[in-house]
């Protein structure tokens, strides 16, 4: 197990999507609060260019689809982990169109391309935590028992479990990976309860990192061959609380924080919209989806 460990997280290429137009009035969202779309785009194409220039990621931009409002959130439409991409069934219908673009650009990628094309299955990306030793999936009103199965088929290396989301859109609304065996957690009753649930689920120890907002466990970990350690994170100035507590590990030679506050995903789906800001996070997992492929040309 420790041979799976020892490559978590070594990325070479980050798929992204424009924003369209139409994100502004028609993708899902819970709340009709109005939205400065030349703030978003621009800050989206800052947080493209610190994953190709400050990072050194090879950047797939796949362009914005005015049919698609919710197609920049890429990381929904697949999963990937190793040279395997599994092309999810998304749970919102109106989302299942966003992942014809996203199998063409994995398989130019030279990836190993798995479909869903399973009709009572759904899966979202944003539902699915990668550990470098085995898979959590979020059942959720996007993801269901039966999407995650379909997964565990895809990925047979790897031990799948599955969480109930209690709140939330996602299982990663409120937890992602924070480098090698480091959860992140909200500290919100539904995403420890989600935290605990892991951890009688799992055959491994984890150590976990709590931050008082569940948007700010909002983290990218990527462990580059000239860059080491990175962790991609919330700004003081998003979440005050939370970024005293994100200090810098040891172990981590580069530590970046970006201010992207236009549009967060949570606030444009179901569920409560009382404590969703209305920002937009370049930092989302939802809309990056990131690579590590050895069998990509020129690797």
């Amino acid at each position: 197990m420790a041979g799976l460990m020892a490559g978590y997280g070594h990325y070479t290429h980050a798929v992204v999507r424009g924003i369209p137009a139409s994100l502004a009035k028609e993708a899902l969202r819970s709340s009709q609060t109005e939205v400065d779309l030349a703030k978003a785009v621009k800050e989206h194409e800052a947080y493209v260019e610190v994953l190709r220039t400050r990072l050194g990621l090879e950047v797939v931009e796949l362009p914005a689809d005015e049919s698609l409002p919710d197609c920049v959130f890429v990381e929904d439409a697949a999963v990937v982990c190793g040279d395997t991409a599994l092309i999810t069934r998304p749970g919102a219908e109106s989302r299942r169109g966003e992942t014809e673009a996203m199998k063409g650009a994995l398989k130019d990628l030279n990836l190993n391309i798995v479909e869903m094309t399973d009709e009572n299955a759904t899966l979202d990306g944003g539902d699915v935590l990668f550990t470098g030793r085995e898979f959590f999936v979020g059942l959720s009103k996007r993801t269901n028992q039966r999407g995650a199965e379909i997964l565990a088929d895809a990925f047979k290396d790897y031990a799948v479990s599955t969480v109930p989301v209690l709140d939330g859109l996602h299982l990663k609304s409120f937890c992602s990976m924070g480098g090698p065996g480091l959860i992140v957690i909200g500290s919100s009753e539904p995403a420890q309860k989600a935290l605990k649930i892991m951890q009688q689920m799992s055959d491994h120890r984890y150590d976990k990192l709590t931050v008082p907002d569940d948007l700010a466990a909002n983290c990218i970990y990527m462990n580059l061959p000239s860059k080491g350690h990175v962790l991609l994170h919330c700004t003081a100035e998003e979440f005050p609380e939370s970024a005293k507590v994100l200090s810098p590990p040891s172990t981590f030679s580069n530590f970046v924080s970006l201010t992207i506050k236009h549009i967060h995903p949570q606030s444009w789906q179901e569920g409560p919209p009382s404590e969703q800001p209305n920002w937009f996070s370049g930092l989302d997992l939802k809309s990056t989806c990131l690579c590590c492929c050895s069998s990509c040309p020129g690797l």
